[in-house]
């Protein structure tokens, strides 16, 4: 089948993205889904960050690269070993498809799935099969999804059902930016109602951290980001304070506002400064989260006695530590009943073909997310 790719053949390419393009809107072949495979039409998909970093090089992939990993659809074709979906079916793509059977799968750790992680370094589906092709070249996957397409073959695992009266637009940023954010918040940081809360770093994936913080019952909830306007819009959310980080006393004015820094603090920035901030910011006892990707090549330095004489515990999270086949329809229902009300990050609906002008709105700070509806 004939489909629609935003391809990337070379990373690091000079901004504006406008004027490089390094995205090109290329026709590819589609192979038919494998026995484990779904065949999704794609509705929506968010612009995010970790595309962004294959662009610019942070996350190096190998290429060319369809690109593309958070979005939402409607099944088309199953393969013949699939039941649990048939065509239809509205689903959000998940990019860390589970195996179901290695050890982290087993020990209910799905983000962490070997086999998974495998695929996603050999651009592969966990059959270890490409199923793009340009011009009878093999294309790679973008993290098992490749969502910047009018349709994809994905593996099963990959896929959550959701019901049909979840906007698909909307549905689509349950994939990433709120596993990752409220996941993060709730999962990784265990929050518990009326415990302090930091999140630093407001875009797409910190806002979602912020309304799930809201959602958990934090108080107070402490927005940081050097972006003044980032700092308004998660006031207008229900942040009870914002705090630019590069101010003098910036830390000062957090610990006077929560009496000594927070219980919990989730960097969402994906900064190593940004992550020295939230462990600062972290009281005595308290826990610092962070589920931001920074180039491979930053370093976090903090005083090794600090863990042990403060107690502060420092963890990662990664994809929010979700279960998605139990955490996607939890999150969509807070969303539904207007507790999670992400419609408020969309700040964009794009079209395909001006994804390069998306991604250097996304670039200069001028976006929150962005989603590419397809017709």
């Amino acid at each position: 089948m004939r489909t629609r790719i935003a391809m990337l053949s070379e990373m690091g390419l000079p901004r504006p993205y406008t004027d490089s393009q390094p995205l090109k809107i290329v026709e590819a072949m589609l192979d038919d889904p494998g026995p484990n495979d779904l065949r999704v039409k794609i509705a929506a998909a968010g612009v995010c960050h970790s595309d962004l970093s294959s662009i610019n090089g942070d996350r190096p992939r190998v290429m060319p690269l369809a690109l593309g990993h958070e979005a939402s659809g409607v099944v088309e074709e199953v393969g013949a070993n699939v039941t649990r979906f048939a065509p239809g079916d509205h689903v959000v793509l998940v990019f860390v498809p589970s195996c179901g059977q290695c050890l982290p799968c087993a020990e209910g750790r799905p983000a962490l799935c070997q086999p998974a992680a495998g695929a996603a370094a050999s651009g592969t589906l966990l059959s270890g099969e490409r199923k793009i092709s340009v011009n009878g070249t093999k294309i790679d996957h973008h993290i098992g999804v490749s969502a910047f397409s009018d349709r994809v073959v994905i593996d099963q695992g990959s896929a959550v059902k959701i019901a049909t009266d979840i906007p698909l637009e909307q549905a689509a940023l349950l994939g990433c930016a709120v596993l990752t954010g409220a996941g993060a918040v709730l999962n990784s940081g265990a929050l518990k109602a009326g415990q302090s809360c930091a999140i630093v770093g407001l875009g797409g994936v910190g806002l979602a951290g912020l309304l799930a913080a809201l959602a958990g019952g934090a108080q107070p909830v402490v927005a940081v980001d050097i972006a003044a306007d980032k700092r308004e819009t998660a006031l207008s959310l229900g942040a009870h304070h914002a705090i630019d980080p590069a101010a003098p006393d910036a830390l000062e004015q957090l610990q006077k506002l929560t009496g000594g820094g927070v219980d919990l603090a989730v960097e969402l920035a994906g900064s190593a400064k940004a992550l020295k901030f939230a462990w600062d910011a972290t009281k005595r006892g308290g826990t610092t989260v962070t589920a931001g990707l920074p180039n491979p090549a930053d370093a976090l330095s903090i005083p090794v006695s600090a863990l042990t004489v403060s107690e502060k515990t420092l963890k990662g999270s990664y994809v929010g530590s979700c279960v998605p086949k139990r955490d996607i329809p939890r999150f969509a229902a807070l969303m539904m009943a207007g507790r999670l009300p992400i419609e408020k990050l969309m700040t964009h609906r794009i079209k395909l073909e001006d994804i390069n002008e998306g991604f250097e709105r996304l670039a200069a700070g001028e976006a929150i997310r962005q989603v590419i509806v397809f017709d």
